[in-house]
């Protein structure tokens, strides 16, 4: 059997995007289309007080992400979804050891997230153009953006290097599998 292709989709919440975020129906319909084609699908969800409190309308996902029936949950509290969460247990349980990344926030949880999970040994693609974040004061989001990308294809991750892609790259490697 081949690998599963699995998505994970980090932060895109109704709490989150109150701060606006660059082309977010942009990246909401690429994680879409990479959530078609994923055979599994993880949502991290983040929560904190102020607006994403677990069950609230602020940590509920944003209405345009299509939800697959079968995706998996994880909560976070911390921009390193994997920090004291259980998301290493599913990752486990569901035999997954390399994951496509796309979500919010670019230059916080998505950052923090890949080179954590990298630096644990599971193979990530970042989707390039399925990341977003908000202007900063020292930067720019389309700058962030860029920028970030081209951190993760220079990552130093002996053995583990990251994979950088377009999603239309991601879900055409995925089909030709």
């Amino acid at each position: 059997m081949s690998e599963k292709h699995v998505v994970m989709v980090i932060d895109m919440q109704n709490g989150v995007f109150a701060t606006p975020r660059r082309q977010r129906q942009e990246c909401a319909a690429k994680i879409n289309r990479l959530m078609a084609a994923a055979d599994r699908v993880i949502f991290i969800q983040h929560i904190e007080d102020g607006g994403l409190e677990e069950g609230s309308e602020g940590f509920a996902l944003l209405s345009e992400l299509e939800q697959p029936a079968d995706a998996l949950y994880v909560t976070k509290t911390a921009c390193d979804a994997f920090y004291q969460t259980r998301l290493e247990q599913v990752l486990a349980e569901n035999s997954i050891k390399n994951f496509v990344i796309c979500g919010c926030a670019t230059d916080y949880c998505v950052d923090t997230t890949l080179k954590i999970g990298a630096s644990k040994g599971y193979g990530i693609t970042v989707a390039e153009d399925a990341h977003t974040t908000a202007n900063r004061p020292a930067a720019q989001a389309e700058t962030l953006i860029a920028h970030y990308n081209e951190v993760w294809r220079t990552l130093t991750v002996p053995g583990n290097p990251v994979s950088v892609k377009p999603v239309e790259t991601i879900v055409a490697q995925w089909q030709a599998n």
